[in-house]
């Protein structure tokens, strides 16, 4: 029997939060939603676009009737609930509607803030908040021309070019000495009025309104300066505060905002809150990215899955003024504890400021180019260090007479709102043949949330069109032996419980019943890590010897770190002459390999030699400590010495999709090819930086910073599960710098930074060695 679950709210919040709820479990609840307004649900968001005459009321519409029918939800729109009884389980509405539950999501929002000042309720005098205040100011700009808006933050400016649109006179009036001073600096807010200013705005700076004057309707404001200036509209947008008049009627626990814990819970038993009205940890959101991060919470919470809860979220600011290019991040006020890199192009009006704290960037305002808004998101998120070649290339102004959606990662995110990345939209659009943004925002939801990227999402369509485009984005069959992409194989496998090679080529219908060079390695390996324990890759038992064309075979001894001694030396050169092997010498990750075995020599070798070998497939990991025998510095290299140790024993024997090389350092004196390698760890003052992703094929590439470890732990533990998420993940033969490109850098991040996801990657890793060597290697 489906348990009732009641949504006070038919807002973005509430019903994100019920979208997350039917995708993760479309049979649990009997859903219904009341909602206040005479509305479907809408984008508040993008008003101020109707306002402007981007769009229209349609268009912002989020659902249709349609869509509450077809998931067997109940409407009740016009209708306010009055009353939570949490003893009798009911909701009672203004039109007496009780209506039972099991369950409880407060959505209720804001509501705007009027300043309580005489005349603040006279005619004429309208906040900006709802459909009905937008038809109001449209219908208000037919009959009178001159028109005040009371506040300069991002609401106000927005209607204020919205009212220039619809061809009044407009005076913005703010109490500060600069616009938007919650999200900009002095220089940025400068900038920004300016611009303003060239698309008709008039603005009084410093001014308190004192009082409203007029008869029945507004004619005058008047300052507390003892200024004043006529006007026969105003509209308030002074800011908004959370709707909690509900919850503290019906008892449950309010400071400014409904207070919940990390699963959006209140104090009451089965009663949730998500969105504006929502106080966590003394933080109260206003934007959309954090109330669609709170809807996931819960709606896994409330589904009875896994969830690590709400950790909060870094806040991030833009403009949706045509013509003007602004993005806001953390904290870009100075002080004794921060330093700031910044640049000015007043040519071409751009401006950049990072704010960077312990190397950490911790806030950022970039005006008249946003191209790295996203990266620069991911850094403060992730509480990334930044190396300086990080900071120098932050600082690069792109060329602002192009378009620069084509240099951009396939990886990087578009709509932060929705998390849409350049990829997501391209495969969209090349394989639906999409040819509109609103097609885009339907299929992807990029744009769809607070509209800021639309221009960015018509600017990538117009790319993709074109004849410049040479990127495409296509599912490829494995091979020619079958249709199915690599990822079905795999899925296939797994599914249907294939164990063998033959058993996949007859159920999945092979062309060829032998398979081809391309599809028999990668189905071996995708045999290999889904069924760890049926691996057949050794050679003689334990002996990890590889067969070469002559007929005998090559033994690596296994020297963790490249470090030996002379016993083991005294070995080596002891089998070299009793059984006549004169092809020796070292591998270029600084090891001994010792080729010409006869077959039947192996055994006695490997009794005699005694000592581990290195495993004999062709993908592993290779590792190059560049701390042994390093002479350009001298610094210590003990710790490094020994972590490369532990770093080599951790992963030896592992099956990889490609070949590995991760490099050891212990600083950055050594030579500037190890950032080329799949992973590298070097050694500084504070820890040790990690890199990811570089290359020395088809390009010389370096990896990007990762993050840095403090200890060694973590960083073996990062290390580890870095490489085993790139071995479940990766498809065969794709290298990790193709991988970080195809996964997403920011993605990984994600994965790896959570508790919980790096101690399964890490079990799923230990239980996979103790298959390939019958022991766990400590």
């Amino acid at each position: 029997m489906k348990q009732k679950l009641v949504v006070i709210g038919n807002g973005m919040a509430g019903i994100r939060c019920v979208e997350e709820i039917l995708k993760q479990n479309s049979s649990l609840f009997d859903i219904s939603i009341i909602g206040s307004e005479p509305h479907l649900n809408y984008n508040r968001i993008l008003l101020s676009s109707v306002l402007q005459g981007e769009t229209t009321f349609q268009d912002i519409s989020i659902h249709s009737l349609t869509w509450y029918e077809e998931n067997g939800i109940k409407l009740f729109s016009g209708e306010t609930v009055v009353n939570i009884d949490d003893h009798k389980k009911q909701i009672e509405t203004d039109k007496k509607r009780i209506i039972n539950y099991d369950k409880v999501i407060i959505a209720t929002g804001s509501i705007p803030f009027v300043l309580p000042i005489p005349g603040s309720e006279k005619d004429g005098v309208v906040t900006f908040r709802t459909i009905d205040d937008c038809k109001e100011i449209i219908e208000t700009s037919k009959h009178y021309k001159k028109a005040v808006v009371i506040g300069g933050g991002v609401l106000g400016l927005e209607a204020a070019r919205g009212l220039v649109n619809l061809g009044l006179e407009v005076k913005v009036i703010h109490n500060s000495a600069y616009l938007m001073e919650r999200q900009l600096d002095s220089i940025s807010s400068t900038m920004l009025q300016k611009e303003l200013e060239k698309q008709g705005m008039e603005f009084l700076l410093g001014k308190v309104t004192k009082e409203i004057i007029g008869d029945h309707r507004v004619r005058e404001i008047q300052f507390t300066d003892g200024t004043s200036i006529e006007t026969d509209f105003v509209v308030m947008s002074v800011g908004v505060r959370p709707n909690i008049e509900l919850a503290k009627k019906s008892g449950i626990l309010t400071n400014r905002g409904i207070i919940v814990n990390d699963y959006l819970k209140t104090n009451k038993a089965d009663i949730y809150a998500v969105g504006e009205c929502v106080e966590h940890k003394g933080v109260i959101y206003g934007l959309v990215k954090p109330l669609y991060e709170q809807g996931k919470v819960l709606a896994k919470h409330i589904c009875g899955l896994d969830e690590q809860g709400y950790k909060g979220t870094v806040l991030s600011t833009s403009l949706k003024v045509p013509g003007v290019d602004l993005f806001s991040v953390g904290e870009f006020a100075e002080d004794d504890t921060t330093t700031s890199l910044k640049i000015l192009n007043e040519v071409d009006g751009v401006y950049k400021k990072i704010v960077i704290r312990d190397d950490m960037i911790v806030g950022a305002v970039l005006y008249g180019n946003t191209a790295d808004q996203s990266k620069l998101l991911d850094m403060i998120i992730k509480r990334k260090y930044v190396s300086d070649e990080e900071k120098r290339s932050l600082l690069q102004t792109a060329d602002t007479n192009g378009p620069q959606i084509k240099s951009m990662k396939l990886t990087e995110i578009i709509c932060n709102c929705n998390g849409v990345s350049k990829g997501a939209i391209m495969e969209a659009v090349q394989q639906k043949e999409l040819t509109t943004v609103e097609q885009v925002k339907q299929c992807t939801k990029a744009s769809g949330s607070c509209g800021g990227c639309k221009s960015v999402v018509s600017d990538l369509l117009h790319y993709i069109h074109s004849d410049e485009c040479n990127e495409t984005i296509q599912q490829k069959s494995l091979c020619t032996c079958t249709s199915l992409t690599e990822d079905e194989v795999v899925l296939q496998i797994q599914q249907r419980n294939l164990f063998k090679i033959q058993d996949v080529f007859k159920q999945l219908e092979w062309k060829t019943s032998e398979g081809c060079s391309s599809c028999v390695p990668a189905i071996n390996y995708y045999l290999a890590m889904i069924y760890p324990e049926n691996e057949t890759y050794l050679v003689e038992g334990n002996m990890k010897a590889q067969l070469q064309r002559d007929g005998t075979y090559s033994i690596i001894p296994q020297m963790y770190g490249g470090k030996t001694n002379a016993e083991e030396l005294q070995k080596i050169s002891h089998l070299m002459k009793k059984y006549n092997l004169t092809d020796v010498g070292f591998t270029p990750d600084q090891r001994i390999q010792i080729n010409g075995i006869k077959k039947e020599e192996l055994h006695a070798v490997y009794s005699e030699l005694n000592m581990p070998l290195r495993a004999a497939q062709k993908h592993t990991i290779r590792l190059v400590n560049n701390s042994f025998g390093e002479q350009y510095c001298q610094c210590h290299k003990e710790n490094a010495l020994q972590l490369s140790i532990d770093m080599e024993k951790e992963l030896d024997y592992l099956l990889t999709p490609h070949n590995v090389v991760l490099a050891v350092a212990a600083c950055k004196h050594s030579p500037v090819d190890l950032l080329t390698k799949d992973f590298s760890v070097i050694g500084f003052n504070r820890g040790w930086e990690i890199y990811v992703g570089g290359s020395i094929s088809p390009q010389m590439k370096q990896g990007e910073l990762f993050t840095v470890a403090k200890h060694d732990q973590d960083a073996k533990e990062l290390i580890c599960g870095l490489v085993q998420y790139y071995r479940e993940t990766a498809n065969y033969l794709e290298q990790v710098s193709d991988w970080v490109d195809r996964v997403g850098l920011i993605h990984i991040r994600e994965v790896l930074f959570d508790d919980v996801l790096r101690g399964l990657l890490l079990e799923r890793l230990e239980a996979e060695k103790f298959a390939f060597t019958g022991q766990f290697v400590k």
